[in-house]
């Protein structure tokens, strides 16, 4: 009898558990699709600081580089 009451009892759980979770709200994203001149600032951005570096290993190493002073 314990055994048959537990079972009822476990099987009402799990399916009041997976109803629950089943009737979740859907969450929405909003994708702004005006990145394209941000993407293109932060790439010449990234290229100035490259050649940045590259200048100063140059002018830190003997081999050249424009110095900035």
């Amino acid at each position: 009898m314990k055994r048959i009451f537990l079972s009822l009892a476990l099987v009402a759980l799990l399916g009041t558990s997976f109803t629950l979770t089943s009737c979740r709200e859907n969450k929405t994203v909003e994708v702004s699709t005006d990145n394209g001149d941000d993407v293109e600032d932060a790439m010449d951005d990234a290229g100035d600081a490259i050649e940045e570096g590259v200048d100063e290993i140059k002018e830190n190493t003997g081999t050249g580089g424009t110095d900035d002073n």
